[in-house]
Formats: C-alpha cells, sequence, structure tokens
C-alpha cells in the first residue's frame, strides 16, 4: 500500500473536487439558476407547450421501451456469454462494447443506410409492407437501444461470474426445468445487477441525442424528443424553455443516480 503525505493528499483531493465542480457542478448550477430565476414561471409556460409536452411524452414512450427490449436481452446476451461457449464469443462480446466506443452519430447514419425508405437495405421492403423505420417512432427506439444496451449486459456479466453456477447445475440435477432454474435461482442472484443496469440504461436513454437526431428527422410533435427540443428551443431563441427542458432532464438523470446509491448498500450486504 503507498503512503503519501498529508499535503499531497489535501492537493488531490482539492484537483479532484475542482476538477467535478468546474466540469459537473457549476454548469448543472447555473442550469438550474436559469431555470428558477424567475420563480416557477419558466417551467410552468415550458409544460404549457404542447411542442415540449410532446416531446417528453415521445422521450419517455421511447425509452420506455428501449429499457425493456434491453432488459430482456441484455440478460439473455449475459447469460449466453458467462454460462455457454460458442464459436465467435469474443467477437460478440466486443460487439456489445461498440456502443461505447463509436459516436451516436455514426450509429444514426449506419441505422439510415440500412433502414432508409428510399435506398436503405430494409427500408423499401419494409416500407412496401406498410411499416416505417427511419424518421418514425421505431427508429428512435433502434437508435436508443443501441447506445444503452452495454449498460445492462456489463453490470449482469460480472455478478454471473461472482456467483457461479453451482446453484443452478444443483437445481437441474434435482429436476428443475430451465426456466424454473432462472426465476428461482438465476434472476434472484442478478436481481440488483439487473436493476442497476437498468436504471443506467434509463438515464443514457432519456439523455441520447446524435443517433436520435440523425433517424427521427426532428419532426415536431412526432418525432421530435425531449433533447431535440432542447436545440429547437436553444436555437429557436426560446432559451428559458430549453433551460427547463434539459432542467427536467437533469431531474431524471439525478433520481436514476440515487436509485443507483441506495442499491449500491443493497448489492454489497
Amino acid at each position: 500500500m503507498v503512503r503519501t503525505s498529508t499535503p499531497v493528499k489535501w492537493l488531490l483531493r482539492v484537483i479532484a473536487v475542482g476538477y467535478v465542480f468546474f466540469l459537473i457542478a457549476w454548469p448543472v448550477a447555473m442550469l438550474a439558476r436559469r431555470t428558477f430565476e424567475d420563480g416557477f414561471t419558466t417551467l410552468r409556460d415550458a409544460l404549457s407547450d404542447d411542442q415540449v409536452v410532446g416531446a417528453l411524452e415521445l422521450t419517455g414512450r421511447v425509452a420506455l421501451v428501449a429499457v425493456v427490449i434491453n432488459l430482456v436481452f441484455g440478460v439473455t446476451i449475459s447469460l449466453l456469454l458467462v454460462r455457454y461457449e460458442f464459436p465467435g464469443k469474443r467477437v460478440l462480446s466486443a460487439l456489445i462494447d461498440l456502443p461505447l466506443s463509436v459516436s451516436p452519430v455514426v450509429v444514426g447514419l449506419a441505422l439510415l443506410l440500412v433502414y432508409n425508405g428510399r435506398d436503405g437495405w430494409f427500408g423499401p421492403s419494409l416500407e412496401s409492407s406498410g411499416f416505417t423505420v427511419m424518421f418514425a417512432t421505431p427508429a428512435l427506439v433502434m437508435a436508443t437501444c443501441f447506445v444503452a444496451l452495454p449498460l445492462v449486459i456489463r453490470e449482469v456479466v460480472p455478478v454471473l461470474h461472482e456467483v457461479g453456477d453451482d446453484q443452478e447445475q444443483a437445481a437441474r440435477s434435482l429436476g428443475a426445468s430451465g426456466p424454473q432454474t432462472f426465476w428461482r435461482i438465476t434472476l434472484p442472484s442478478i436481481k440488483w445487477a439487473v436493476v442497476y443496469g437498468v436504471v443506467l440504461s434509463l438515464a443514457r436513454s432519456v439523455g441520447e441525442f446524435g443517433a436520435v437526431k440523425v433517424v427521427s428527422g426532428n419532426l415536431t410533435g412526432k418525432t421530435q424528443t425531449a433533447t431535440l427540443a432542447v436545440e429547437a428551443k436553444y436555437q429557436g431563441f426560446d432559451q428559458p424553455s430549453a433551460y427547463a427542458i434539459s432542467f427536467l432532464l437533469v431531474l431524471v438523470s439525478i433520481a436514476c443516480l440515487i436509485v443507483v446509491a441506495f442499491l449500491r448498500p443493497s448489492t454489497r450486504k
């Protein structure tokens, strides 16, 4: 264990606190100040705007659907990576981390090339069947799922490694079926990791901007999410509404962090 002198400890603390303060705390505090400098008037006016309300509702729907999809596939992929051996396992594990290393704008462009209704690979076939993907809600859900998928998997996989499969093998040897083993043995042992991943996935989904901007078309009242509404309001010289929407998004993220903070002690215990 490396021992450091007291002055060095205080210097490191000052640097760390100063870094977090100037990068995160101060900008967020300024956002809150601008939102409430006229009391609740700015927030009330923003929530009385149909465009803002529609954007918030769309964001909530898209985030909810994306979180549910990522929950199902995230747990499934986690079990596949930990409990089974198959060709291409390392490639799959590397691909899961791709959304964390690739710009969301690139993700949106890739989806556009595949599902665009005019010249995409699958877009014309889907649109001829009456199913529109691009510049509609399905595209928003797909883009959000892509950027948030690793958050569930990377929380569940380490826990599955830690708990092992001894109890699962014992349950199967006693005649338990696959679904029974999952619901009674596997899921209870990873439930806090799943909840933790879901909370992080929700926070990430609510705040997605780059990929959604490319695939949505930013149609007011149809495909304009809350983050896109912030850009539209700010560029339209309606800064108070932009501040109010941003503050609401920050509030959701803070709520997610509070949930995570309460879950962490439970996980350790």
